[in-house]
């Protein structure tokens, strides 16, 4: 039996005609965004803000996570020009903070590391001030992969844990916990200057002593800023919602991770991974600017 969703998880209602305007943009180059490919709830709220998480490397996934609605199956061709492409686009679109993500493609030989620093730098060459935002897959954990990207000096290097070291071979079959952590410490080994974020879902049957695990964890290895959403099932052949967790207990959960030392945390039923990354990127800018002076 479907569960009935709770007063506080109503969808925001949409703005078309700037929609309309995004979408247009995007399908002119061949863009893919995580907004449509994963049923992101959010996507009427940031597109009318002109705002979108590019996802590079196709809209085909090569790993069949229990919570993604992104279609599974063989990784497309890669595309040599989309790294200019999502450059000019952002461009077009004004964007100050660009968060560029990917399917997992294990297929690849450099599972698509190279792509992220293609677009990383045609985005920095094309706008030197926009704040350059990677989520990224884990690419197995392997070091010279991840300084691939490291090296192209993305602002912000996002990989999200997506829930507790229990339930991870349920909720993330072909990824590891242990993995994702060290991918985390390992930019941050590579390179200190870069800020480290992750994400994580609730309503999959986690506790909250699990939870806060999951955080500490997280600050252990250095990560500056994490975001904490309700798990949203976005069909009936993906694991189901076991809690809808209330506002009050992720108004805790926000409470507990600045307590921990995050220097940014964005807690509630719908948030999502670059879901008001604008926020962050706003501590980023002064100290890139501060830098500068």
């Amino acid at each position: 039996m479907t569960q009935r969703l709770p007063e506080w998880l109503k969808i925001r209602l949409p703005r078309p005609e700037i929609i309309t305007e995004v979408e247009t943009m995007m399908r002119q180059k061949n863009l893919h965004t995580v907004c449509e490919s994963a049923r992101c709830p959010n996507l009427p709220e940031c597109w009318s803000k002109k705002t979108a998480t590019f996802m590079i490397l196709g809209d085909t996934c090569t790993r069949s996570c229990g919570f993604c609605a992104i279609k599974v199956g063989r990784g497309l061709q890669v595309n040599a020009e989309e790294p200019t492409d999502v450059a000019r686009v952002s461009k077009d679109l004004g964007l100050k903070h660009v968060v560029v993500t990917s399917v997992a493609r294990d297929d690849l030989p450099d599972q698509g590391a190279t792509q992220f620093a293609r677009t990383i730098e045609a985005l920095h060459a094309e706008n030197p001030l926009t704040i350059v935002e990677v989520l990224t897959p884990d690419f197995q954990g392997r070091r010279h992969l991840i300084k691939t990207v490291t090296d192209a000096h993305p602002e912000i290097f996002n990989h999200n844990i997506e829930t507790i070291e229990r339930l991870h071979t349920i909720v993330r079959p072909q990824a590891r916990y242990a993995r994702t952590l060290k991918v985390l410490e390992t930019v941050k080994e590579l390179d200190p200057t870069i800020h480290t974020k992750s994400g994580m879902m609730l309503g999959l049957g986690e506790t909250q002593d699990e939870v806060v695990a999951t955080l500490r964890a997280l600050r252990e290895v250095g990560v500056d800023a994490v975001t904490i959403g309700q798990y949203l099932r976005p069909t009936m052949k993906h694991l189901p919602v076991s809690e809808y967790v209330t506002p009050e207990a992720f108004a805790e959960y926000e409470r507990i991770g600045n307590e921990l030392g995050f220097a940014f945390v964005a807690s509630g039923p719908f948030i999502r991974s670059s879901y008001n990354a604008i926020e962050f990127s706003k501590k980023v800018m002064a100290e890139r600017l501060a830098a500068i002076t």
